[in-house]
């Protein structure tokens, strides 16, 4: 049987995110411990325009979503693969699609925070050409964050 395999733009309305979402706060909750409620308060799914799903044989095993932190910049929030779909490649996938998608709009870079607890995520950006950065607001004191950017497009002189 040949697998499809396909990438679709959506927003925080489709019910495929909400159930990866879901996945991925149960995960989150693991990892993050008594840090939990600081980091999902700024992880609300309500009202993000900009979803990213991948689908392998019509199933839902990937997601993203950028929403804006100003007018230039575009954050990263909301990267999951289940962990029996890991090492193929998704998450590259998403995040060049989210990428793909920011600038598209507009945007000339991506910013993003992740935990120190989550290194398959720090490696994930690291590969895909984000740098990290002085922790950004509101994860400046985080010492737990690590936070990444990568540029898009040069900005206009």
């Amino acid at each position: 049987m040949k697998t499809t395999c396909l990438l679709k733009r959506t927003s925080s309305t489709d019910t495929d995110f909400q159930k990866l979402v879901i996945a991925l706060d149960k995960e989150l909750a693991i990892r993050d411990g008594e840090e939990h409620s600081f980091f999902a308060q700024y992880n609300t799914t309500t009202l993000i325009k900009h979803v990213v799903l991948f689908y392998e044989n019509e199933l839902p095993i990937g997601c993203g979503a950028i929403k804006e932190y100003d007018p230039a910049t575009m954050e990263i929030k909301r990267m999951f693969v289940p962990l029996a779909e890991r090492g193929k490649g998704i998450a590259s996938r998403v995040l060049q699609e989210l990428e793909k998608w920011a600038k598209e709009l507009g945007y000339q870079k991506c910013i993003l925070e992740t935990g120190i607890k989550q290194p398959e995520a720090i490696g994930l950006y690291k590969k895909n050409g984000y740098s990290i950065i002085q922790n950004y607001e509101p994860y400046t004191a985080v010492e737990s964050s690590v936070c990444f950017e990568k540029v898009l497009i040069a900005p206009l002189s």
